[in-house]
């Protein structure tokens, strides 16, 4: 625009460009790239040097694990799809953490992670799968979609890339820019729509 000058000008702001960053979250950038979680993992790394592991018995490190190494990434989780190898690095800091294994001094793993990861009643610890939960996270928006129908981030969906049967299921984007996590997102429909029901009201959005 030829007078963004004078209008950060009039509302004192300043100007920047894409990417950046807002509210934690990037903004403008391409949304698998890997670099996205590099603060994740710097915070993860950042966390881990504040404790005194090598003094916690591994119970007392499974704690941290779950309750605050595990929740650190959820804001990321819900909005963008987790690339495989930053979830391998992520894993990897938390296996080390529970282990003992800090620089040098490596440790044998006495239970393999996917067992670990495992829910109590299975055997397992109890430590969450991150790409799971981050499936779970962005199949919440499906699930949103056809329950907030009168929000505005639906209606912008809604209008960008259309509905199918009377506004229940959102159309899948068959555009190339400005879409493609929205796109990542509803692939997600056919593993989703299983587990809804409907109840039936006045009639007006389904049909027979």
């Amino acid at each position: 625009m030829d007078n963004v000058q004078i209008l950060a000008g009039v509302l004192g702001s300043k100007i920047d460009s894409f990417p950046l960053s807002y509210l934690g979250l990037p903004l403008g950038a391409k949304f698998k790239e890997k670099a996205l979680w590099d603060p994740v993992i710097r915070r993860f790394e950042k966390r881990l040097s504040g404790w005194k592991a090598a003094y916690l018995s591994k119970g007392r490190r499974l704690t941290p694990i779950k309750s605050v190494l595990s929740s650190i990434p959820t804001y990321f989780l819900s909005l963008f799809p987790l690339p495989v190898s930053v979830a391998h690095k992520l894993e990897a800091i938390q296996r080390s953490f529970l282990w003992g294994s800090f620089g040098g001094d490596f440790k044998f793993h006495l239970i393999r992670w996917n067992i670990v990861k495992q829910p109590l009643s299975f055997g397992g610890l109890g430590v969450r799968d991150l790409r799971l939960f981050n499936e779970a996270l962005l199949g919440k928006w499906l699930w949103r979609f056809m329950n907030e129908k009168d929000n505005l981030w639906r209606k912008v969906v809604t209008i960008k890339y259309g509905t199918t049967n009377f506004g229940w299921y959102p159309s899948s984007p068959n555009g190339s820019y400005g879409c493609s996590l929205w796109r990542y997102i509803s692939k997600g429909w056919a593993g989703f729509f299983p587990h809804f029901s409907f109840e039936v009201g006045d009639g007006m959005s389904l049909s027979f």
